[in-house]
């Protein structure tokens, strides 16, 4: 499954017509939840009872009438996805809260399917044909559309960001692009200090995009509350203050996707920390630097480029990696405040280059000894593993 965005180009009422659209997206995903709740137990809602039901928010509501049909379809569905995702983890018996589903105040997207919208010859347009005005959209982009057969899009999405709208083609084809097998393997430990450490010895700066971008986003936002409520200059100034939270996302995501994509190039075999970011995050002191790392997003695009350049993936428990010495296997307690593993076995390594070979080493005895069901990221969270409405949901 890949997935193609171009930015759209349209005028004012067109733009109009899209929010409208994902307003309506917004109104049918609540009104799921809330017949969910509102039913007993004993009447087993589900996903088909979910559809059934957005048909009948069509008759009721004109507004939901000019959506094309498949679009409520998928609205229902995202309501769906809330709601199951509260039953696996209620299933799953995870520790905390479980997801209770709740209603959405911020939907930035609609999502159509087979039906609704229509390509120009050209590939270079995109006409959409409900009943909400729309219309036809310039498509701004360098993305070769043409190349892929039409049958092999599957859904088309409208999403809002604060620069602009844009539109995506979510395409039912398997990425493959096989590389030659080098022999190589390595470790890796994420940390603050630097964005990772190998197991050869090196340390990856952490960019810290947030950081260098903090005085700023904070002058933007200061900004905001100069302005009089509800006027065009506070709109104005949000616009902005959106903008730069924005650019560090995007600068995140581009500096992981590199990262993954030239280590999984490089190593037949990339281990790595199985880590729950959620549970990090509760350190009030640390929250910050740990959310600015992005270390959950570098594990997707591993597990997604292992699977496209058909090379090994595997996570590996956290435990004492960091104690453990990788020379002897001695514990060795040393706090966070320690950056250097002496043992008295002769080994002296930088901390994180200790905990990086003991995590290969883990990753070895689970490749050679036990279960590789999770080989390529398969049974844990990763892009390519992702329904398609989860991308643009997470």
């Amino acid at each position: 499954m890949i997935v193609l965005e171009y930015k759209v180009k349209g005028k004012l009422e067109q733009f109009k017509a899209i929010d409208q659209a994902i307003r309506t997206t917004q109104f049918i995903r609540n009104k799921a939840i809330r017949y969910w709740m509102d039913n007993s137990r004993e009447l087993k809602i589900d996903k088909f009872a979910l559809n059934k039901y957005s048909t009948a928010l069509r008759k009721e509501f004109s507004f939901v009438n000019d959506l094309n049909s498949m679009a409520v379809q998928s609205a229902a569905e995202r309501g769906w996805i809330a709601i199951s995702r509260f039953y696996d983890n209620c299933k799953k018996k995870i520790s905390g809260k479980k997801g209770y589903p709740k209603f959405q105040k911020d939907c930035r997207s609609v999502e159509y399917k087979t039906t609704g919208w229509k390509l120009h010859p050209t590939k270079r347009q995109v006409t959409f044909t409900d009943k909400n005005g729309i219309g036809n959209l310039k498509l701004l982009g360098k993305w070769d559309l043409h190349t892929y057969n039409l049958k092999d899009i599957k859904r088309v999405r409208l999403i809002r960001r604060a620069d602009g709208y844009y539109c995506q083609f979510c395409l039912g084809i398997t990425v493959t692009d096989v590389q030659p097998k080098t022999g190589n393997e390595i470790g890796l430990d994420v940390g603050i200090e630097s964005f990772y450490t190998d197991s050869n010895g090196h340390q990856e700066p952490n960019p810290q995009f947030l950081r260098k971008a903090e005085t700023s986003i904070k002058k933007s936002q200061r900004q905001i509350y100069k302005k009089v409520k509800s006027s065009s200059g506070r709109r104005k100034a949000r616009k902005v203050y959106s903008k730069k939270h924005l650019k560090v996302s995007r600068q995140r995501n581009e500096h992981a996707k590199r990262l993954a994509s030239n280590v999984c190039k490089s190593n037949d075999l990339v281990a790595y920390e199985d880590l729950s970011v959620r549970n990090l995050v509760k350190n009030h002191c640390l929250a910050k630097s740990i959310s600015d790392a992005s270390w959950y997003l570098f594990r997707q695009w591993i597990e997604y480029f292992a699977a496209k350049f058909d090379k090994l993936a595997i996570p590996v428990a956290p435990h004492y990696t960091s104690q453990k010495c990788s020379n002897c296997g001695v514990i060795v307690k040393k706090s966070l405040s320690t950056r250097t593993h002496i043992c008295n076995c002769g080994c002296e390594l930088h901390r994180d280059t200790n905990a990086a070979i003991n995590i290969l080493n883990l990753a070895k005895q689970a490749r050679d000894g036990q279960s590789r069901s999770n080989a390529t990221g398969v049974g844990v969270s990763t892009l390519v593993g992702k329904s398609l409405l989860e991308q643009i949901l997470t």
